[in-house]
C-alpha cells in the first residue's frame, strides 16, 4: 500500500462516482468500491508515497489550505498500465498551482514522493479499478464514457495511509 494526499469531491460527484464503481462492478470489473472493506472514497490523489508521518505531513503543510475549494471538470476516462482506470478532471492552471504549492511545501520539509506524482509528471485523475481484465477493458472505458462531463468541487482532504489506519483530515 501506499500513503496520500487525497482530495474529496462534492456530495453530488461522489455519488455519480460510486454509480459508476457499481456499474463497473456489474460488469465484472473490480472497483475501488470493493476495496478497504468499501471504505474507499472517490478522490483525486496530490501526493503519495511509500509511507507519511503525519506529523511531519501536516507541519509541513501548516497554512497551507490542501482542500482548497477547487472546481474540477472530469471530461476524459483513461487508463496506466497496470490496468489501471480513471476518469481525468481538465488539468487546469489552478489545479496545477496548487499541486505545486504542496507539493514545494512537502519538498521544503524534506518529505520524498513518488516521481510521478512530481509537478509535471503528475496525471491528475480518479482512479476507479486498479484490477481490469484486459478483455474487459473497452467495455468499461465506454461505461465511464456515459458519465462525463462530470463537475465536482474539492470540499475535503486528509493525509492517508491504509496499511497503517491512518486517514488525518488536512485543512
Amino acid at each position: 500500500m501506499v500513503a496520500a494526499l487525497e482530495l474529496y469531491l462534492d456530495p453530488v460527484a461522489t455519488r455519480r462516482i460510486r454509480v459508476l464503481w457499481e456499474a463497473l462492478e456489474g460488469e465484472g470489473v473490480q472497483s475501488m468500491r470493493s476495496l478497504l472493506e468499501q471504505r474507499h472514497r472517490p478522490h483525486v490523489s496530490l501526493a503519495v508515497a511509500p509511507r507519511f508521518d503525519p506529523d511531519r505531513v501536516a507541519a509541513a503543510l501548516a497554512g497551507t489550505v490542501v482542500a482548497a475549494p477547487l472546481r474540477l471538470t472530469f471530461q476524459h476516462a483513461g487508463q496506466f498500465v497496470g490496468r489501471v482506470l480513471w476518469l481525468g478532471p481538465t488539468p487546469t492552471a489552478e489545479l496545477l498551482e496548487h499541486h505545486r504549492l504542496v507539493h514545494a511545501r512537502l519538498a521544503e520539509a524534506g518529505i520524498s514522493l513518488v516521481e510521478h506524482y512530481q509537478p509535471g509528471r503528475w496525471v491528475p485523475h480518479c482512479t476507479l479499478s486498479m484490477r481490469v481484465p484486459n478483455v474487459l477493458m473497452a467495455a468499461a472505458v465506454r461505461r465511464c464514457l456515459e458519465v462525463l462531463p462530470m463537475a465536482a468541487t474539492v470540499v475535503g482532504a486528509a493525509l492517508t495511509d491504509h496499511a497503517r489506519g491512518i486517514a488525518r483530515p488536512l485543512p
